[in-house]
């Protein structure tokens, strides 16, 4: 786009905040209006001093940086006036100008995307409800859009990981900034696995202040949100109360009256503001004609869910490969009958980068975690967590001695 250099230019303003930038694309019709606009035109705006005098100063250094930042870290850049921007955003009364982004495509339009959010200071009840929400929700074929804090954000996004299934994250610093610094992992495996997003531009430090402008696109693109523990007051009720604004669904999950992390929920549902919800199946439910069409799993039985979830990492660990019970993996050596041919031209979104480098690579021969991170040149940590999400969509068998093997064959 050639005039994205002049979106950059003016997002990058001192001072200017989304619905300000927005409003001055809209006066200008374009961001190169803005840019060439004489300095009266700028008085006819009544705007402060500050802001008048960031609009005066035309240097693009910083917009060509930026382009050079984004091509050298692998970060695409979207903008409003492109066509896959995404609709729901582009009807927020403050839509983001621009969207970093890194990972899968953002298309959330006509999928079934459901917010998750909630309280850092989580309690091992708020863990366990947010890991089993994205853990069912990803198996129902549903986005999990959060952001990347401690608590409940890093819950849900590792169970719906752990599903299988694709996540969003929306940071409120530049991609490249790792915030917590523990959650470095994760960040690598949403990349992998689904996207991270921000408005904000590379190198941008993650601040106070960012996080309540961030929150209005995490409910901006999800259909509903849902919010698993929150204490008063709370970023989580921040992100609730834009998903009213915005004219969507609102859950919540009950606690205990004297908690301090649920009575951000329980005085939600109190005031009429959020649906009480004790499942995934409660949400689901209410967004059933927007689930995909094909055959619906079946519930996972208790255990089940356990097993799933066992060792999930916990702040600041590298996810760990649980694989599956011996005996089990005895009895199913070698006796595979035939192995089916999945072309990724038909779906290049089927599988993740890693995935497909890793199907590859085990397609002729067993290989240990090491071995495969070896023959795929992809770092063993990354291969641990690929590994896990293809034996769940049962594609790849732990067979003795924790070595792995394609149970099937991909084809162009």
């Amino acid at each position: 786009m050639a005039n994205l250099k002049y979106f950059l230019w003016l997002t990058t303003r001192k001072g200017l905040q989304p619905g300000e930038a927005g409003a001055l694309l809209s006066y200008f019709g374009t961001p190169e209006g803005a840019y060439f606009a004489p300095a009266e035109e700028y008085d006819l705006l009544d705007l402060p001093r500050g802001k008048k005098a960031a609009l005066m100063d035309k240097r693009l250094d910083g917009a060509e940086k930026i382009l050079a930042d984004c091509q050298r870290l692998g970060i695409q850049i979207m903008t409003i006036q492109d066509a896959d921007y995404p609709e729901r955003l582009a009807q927020l009364d403050d839509p983001p100008l621009v969207l970093y982004w890194k990972g899968k495509p953002i298309r959330v339009d006509d999928r079934f995307t459901v917010g998750v959010v909630g309280t850092r200071s989580c309690t091992p009840y708020g863990t366990d409800l947010a890991s089993r929400l994205g853990l069912e929700l990803a198996r129902r074929g549903a986005i999990l859009v959060s952001g990347m804090a401690q608590g409940i954000d890093a819950a849900g996004i590792r169970g719906a990981l752990k599903g299988g299934g694709n996540v969003i994250s929306v940071l409120g610093g530049g991609i490249d900034v790792i915030y917590p610094r523990e959650h470095r992992w994760l960040y690598e495996d949403v990349a992998a696995a689904g996207t991270l997003v921000s408005e904000y531009p590379p190198g941008t430090e993650h601040a106070g202040h960012h996080f309540p402008i961030r929150n209005r696109i995490i409910s901006g693109l999800a259909m509903g949100v849902a919010v698993v523990e929150a204490g008063l007051p709370s970023g989580a009720l921040i992100t609730a109360r834009l998903a009213l604004e915005q004219n969507r669904e609102v859950f919540a999950f009950p606690g205990a009256v004297n908690a301090a992390a649920s009575l951000g929920c329980n005085k939600l549902i109190q005031a009429g503001e959020a649906k009480l919800v004790l499942s995934a199946g409660d949400i689901l439910s209410e967004f059933s004609a927007m689930l995909p069409r094909e055959e619906t799993p079946e519930p996972l039985e208790e255990e089940e869910i356990r097993q799933r979830l066992e060792g999930l990492p916990q702040e600041g660990q590298a996810p760990r490969q649980k694989g599956q019970r011996k005996e089990k993996a005895e009895k199913e050596v070698d006796k595979t009958p035939g192995r089916a041919y999945i072309s990724v031209s038909d779906d290049p979104e089927a599988f993740t980068d890693d995935e497909r480098d890793i199907l590859l690579a085990i397609a002729q021969k067993a290989l240990t975690a090491d071995e495969v991170s070896e023959a795929a040149q992809i770092p063993a940590r990354r291969v641990l967590s690929a590994l896990t999400m293809l034996q769940l969509r049962e594609l790849v068998e732990e067979q003795p001695g924790k070595r792995f093997y394609a149970k099937v064959i991909l084809t162009e």
